[in-house]
């Protein structure tokens, strides 16, 4: 579990939501210091009450869990408008559903005083410190990085070191490699002299890390000793995969070798990662049909109302080791879809789909019995989406190391579905296919609990399919 710490973006979230709930149980101290001003002698044990601590830890975790639901920690490009408005929703509903508690549990003081002056309190502090946070960013600098290579692989590394928020730098130049032509999108000056040795260059430069945009790497087409000896100067290097892993969390088909999957790190499924992930999912599994289940009663009876069928549509998926099993949906479609027993791609707006369906499918709700399937064991809550038979074998031949996917339990929900539109095609699985590679390699609980809230948030905005 502890090793998706290495992963700096599944940090980050439980980082930020902690951070937001330590400001939260601050916020609420204070408030009940502005409320009830008492001399400083007897702040101690006003704030040291029990009832008020009490409060100062429900407010927090609400506040962190609402801020998580309303994709408030997703590396995304909202605006700062969208952010605040989210924020702002945020502590409205927090600060209802504390004051709704201290008024049930008879807190003894002024709920309304004291909700309303922590709400404040932590609006406040949470644009002090992300401001604080973006400064000191911009303070630091960027990276110094060197791209080894000149096509357009160097040209995409190059527009995500300045677009991505998760990995930032200035790129000091391009270095050229044999065989390797120069694209028209990189400027002259920044043209590496090839004739100077690479580690000369990155001590010149004052270099902090190189990046490797080659796709071919043989033949003598990568300075494999110059590099070698920036490695043991300490400037950390960094291949295409690595990269792209890291920026856009999904590991590109393109760019990919066997050696990278074979010899990098995770892929993770020991005993206890697998018994980790089993009681979760029987835990989660449970709670969440037990809170679903007044949904599912209603959706049932609009599917029966709305079209002729049965509720639940059964149909035949590939799973753990390529076991096929039975997937139970709420039918989103007519009764005719497939009529011919040709299987087809599901587009975003399909004709074949009905008027509940529209709805189920846009919130979910159609996946919902799927959770059954995770108590039998034959799916997880996390995991890539389970494909129909016929379209694993057709992938199979089209999408490299697509099998992978069957390495773990297929999921209601995953990384691909919360990060990529609808898959409508084989150039679409193939994209959804680089999610599901970087969730196999650094499946960990802690991504799986990343997941399952980014998924609230992709159901309450419509971000993802």
């Amino acid at each position: 579990m502890f090793r998706a710490f290495q992963h700096r973006a599944h940090a980050a979230v439980l980082l930020d939501a902690g951070m937001d709930a330590i400001l939260g149980f601050i916020a609420v101290l204070m408030a009940a210091w502005m409320v009830s001003a008492v001399p400083m002698a007897e702040l101690r044990q006003t704030l040291t009450n029990p009832s008020l601590m009490l409060a100062a830890v429900g407010f927090a975790v609400c506040m962190a869990m609402l801020q998580s639901f309303l994709g408030l920690y997703r590396a995304s490009s909202l605006s700062f408008a969208s952010q605040l408005i989210r924020l702002l929703v945020a502590l409205a509903v927090g600060g209802y559903l504390t004051y709704l508690a201290l008024k049930e549990f008879g807190f003894e003081g002024h709920p309304s005083r004291l909700v309303s002056h922590s709400v404040i309190n932590l609006l406040v502090a949470i644009l002090v410190v992300r401001g604080g946070l973006m400064l000191m960013r911009s303070a630091q600098g960027r990276s110094r990085v060197i791209i080894v290579g000149t096509g357009p692989e160097a040209i995409s590394v190059a527009n995500d070191l300045k677009t991505s928020s998760r990995v930032r730098g200035d790129v000091l130049g391009f270095y050229p490699t044999s065989g390797t032509a120069t694209s028209e999108g990189i400027e002259g000056r920044l043209v590496l002299d090839a004739a100077r040795p690479l580690n000369e260059l990155v001590e010149q430069l004052g270099v902090d890390s190189i990046i490797v945009a080659l796709r071919e790497q043989r033949g003598g087409a990568m300075p494999m000793d110059q590099l070698v000896l920036c490695r043991s100067m300490g400037i950390p290097v960094m291949d295409l995969a690595g990269f792209y892993e890291r920026t856009h969390a999904e590991v590109p088909l393109d760019s990919l070798k066997a050696s990278w999957l074979v010899y990098g790190p995770g892929f993770v499924q020991g005993r206890t990662r697998r018994a980790l992930k089993r009681v979760f999912d029987i835990v989660s599994s449970s709670l969440l049909l037990m809170m679903a289940l007044p949904v599912m009663v209603i959706a049932a009876i609009a599917i029966k109302l709305d079209s002729r069928g049965p509720v639940i549509y059964r149909q035949e998926r590939v799973g753990l080791n390529g076991r096929s099993f039975m997937c139970l949906k709420f039918r989103s479609m007519t009764t005719d879809a497939e009529r011919d027993g040709v299987a087809r791609w599901a587009t975003k707006n399909d004709a074949r789909v009905t008027r509940v369906g529209r709805i189920i499918r846009k919130t979910r709700i159609d996946e919902l019995p799927q959770l059954f399937s995770v108590l039998k064991g034959e799916m997880s809550i996390v995991g890539p989406r389970p494909e129909r038979p016929s379209f694993v074998k057709q992938l199979q031949s089209q999408v490299a190391f697509y099998d992978l996917r069957h390495s773990v339990k297929p999921g209601v929900t995953g990384w691909a579905q919360v990060r990529y539109c609808y898959g409508a095609s084989v150039e679409d699985a193939r994209r959804k296919h680089q999610f599901d590679l970087y969730y196999i390699k650094n499946n960990s609980l802690l991504l799986d609990i990343v997941i399952l809230i980014e998924t609230v948030s992709v159901v309450l905005f419509g971000e993802g399919q």
